[in-house]
């Protein structure tokens, strides 16, 4: 159950990074980007730290397809945070993603 935990913690830092690295792009001003580039850099650094944890504790072909997770993630908070259009073919891979997790998950 701990490794399962750790995998969340780092797919959601990773993501938290990513999330990080975009709002940056959208930042005015070289103080704000600047502080939103740290975020991201320190929230994928945490992430990449609890992913070698991961690693210790799961196998590495069932731990490694779970970073689709971050794609989960990312169309989520892209859709919330900032109103981007996601196609009805991206939900759909965003459900086989879902899927295939929980298939992988199960086989433990």
């Amino acid at each position: 159950m701990m490794a399962w935990l750790w995998l969340v913690l780092a797919s959601l830092l990773s993501c938290a990074g990513q999330l990080c690295q975009k709002q940056a792009t959208r930042a005015k001003g070289g103080q704000r980007t600047a502080l939103w580039l740290g975020l991201a850099l320190l929230t994928l650094g945490c992430g990449m730290l609890a992913w070698l944890v991961v690693l210790q504790l799961l196998p590495v072909g069932v731990a490694y397809p779970m970073l689709s997770l971050n794609v989960v993630w990312v169309t989520l908070a892209a859709k919330i945070l900032w109103h981007e259009s996601v196609p009805s073919r991206h939900w759909m891979g965003v459900g086989l993603i879902i899927v295939g997790i929980i298939l992988l998950g199960g086989s433990l």
